[in-house]
């Protein structure tokens, strides 16, 4: 844990490299320690007290679920220069490339191809420095999760009651693009795929959308207790505004589930 703090500390919020630590390729647009000691010595002071001596010791959600929270939060709001660190953190904590390999893909549905698309030169650069190859990444099609028929035909009849009139092309890429194709994908679990969603929500400001997805997230194995602490989290990374707009809503999630 003290290795992780000395490196989040030097390299994830700062960069530079931590003490005899090579920093990862990509990396090297990242602020240095006495860059932002010189505009925002606070900052720095915060960062020690806060981020790094707090909240990634924290129980109630693993490293593994921390850096894949994180990860998703970058890319919804594209903030790309962290990202090389925090994709090499996921490695470190337990995310496998085929996993985040599927973080991008499935982000770019969540959050816009562009974002998914400028996420991408951080994972090759990471990927090519960890000799990771297309072997340890999912195919494009392949063996899918098996589909709940009868949840899934009640959702397409709602949606398309909704909207079909309005919008039948939203209505036919929901159903066929994400319910019946990416929401199947095997190489993320649907526990983690529902994170990865809920996260990019909340980091977005997309407060609409999230009362659905928390109760598929708890529906796919996220507790309530889980739930909670992934606010606590995305406030240092996705601010404030987005963690108490976001936590109504979670608030009223968890209180109208079944106990």
């Amino acid at each position: 844990m003290r290795a992780l703090a000395a490196t989040l500390f030097s390299f994830c919020l700062f960069a530079g490299a931590a003490a005899g630590q090579t920093p990862n390729q990509g990396a090297n647009t990242m602020l240095k320690p006495e860059d932002v000691r010189i505009v925002a010595p606070a900052l720095e002071s915060y960062a020690q007290k806060f981020v790094i001596g707090d909240l990634w010791k924290r129980p109630g959600l693993s490293a593994r679920d921390r850096s894949i929270v994180t990860v998703a939060a970058l890319i919804a709001r594209d903030q790309t220069v962290e990202l090389p660190y925090y994709l090499a953190l996921a490695l470190d904590n337990g995310v496998k490339p085929s996993e985040i390999s599927e973080i991008i893909t499935h982000l770019a549905f969540y959050t816009g191809w562009a974002n998914a698309m400028d996420a991408i030169p951080a994972a090759r650069d990471v990927f090519k420095s960890r000799n990771i190859g297309a072997d340890q990444l999912p195919p494009a099609s392949g063996p899918q999760l098996p589909l709940d028929e009868a949840a899934e035909t009640e959702r397409a009849r709602r949606v398309g009651e909704q909207f079909g009139q309005i919008t039948p092309s939203l209505v036919q890429y929901t159903t066929d693009a994400l319910f019946r194709d990416l929401w199947l994908r095997p190489a993320l679990a649907p526990r983690d795929r529902s994170l990865v969603t809920v996260s990019a929500l909340i980091a977005s400001g997309q407060v609409a959308q999230i009362t659905y997805h928390l109760n598929r997230a708890m529906d796919n194995g996220l507790t309530p207790d889980e739930a909670g602490v992934v606010l606590g989290h995305l406030a240092f990374y996705a601010g404030w505004p987005n963690a108490f707009s976001a936590a109504p809503v979670v608030k009223d999630v968890i209180e109208k589930r079944p106990r």
